[in-house]
């Protein structure tokens, strides 16, 4: 487990386990490839050491709720307009401990 003060933009395969303290609202992007759309949540996770953005999507939505204590294995971090994010992405795993 690595704490959130250490994450570092471009870090890939990291796992985190933090409590959800904010959840957004949902918004729908569109596929730039495909006639797809996706809903997209911005939540903030915390641990003792700091708080990050958490981007979820679709399905993932409705699996957390502010409150929940939640890990994510192999993660990986991007920078979105200077402020670094946490990604579950195609192959990392959320597992939620209901609050």
């Amino acid at each position: 487990m690595v704490a959130i003060k250490d994450l570092q933009d471009g870090q890939k395969r990291v796992s985190v386990e933090a409590k959800v303290v904010e959840k957004g609202d949902p918004r729908e992007v569109r596929s730039r490839y495909k006639d797809e759309v996706y809903h997209i949540v911005d939540a903030v996770v915390a641990d003792e050491s700091g708080s990050i953005k958490l981007t979820l999507w679709n399905e993932q939505i409705d699996l957390v709720n502010v409150g929940d204590n939640i890990k994510i294995e192999n993660g990986y971090i991007t920078s979105f307009k200077g402020e670094i994010q946490l990604n579950v992405g195609k192959f990392g795993k959320l597992t939620v401990e209901q609050a």
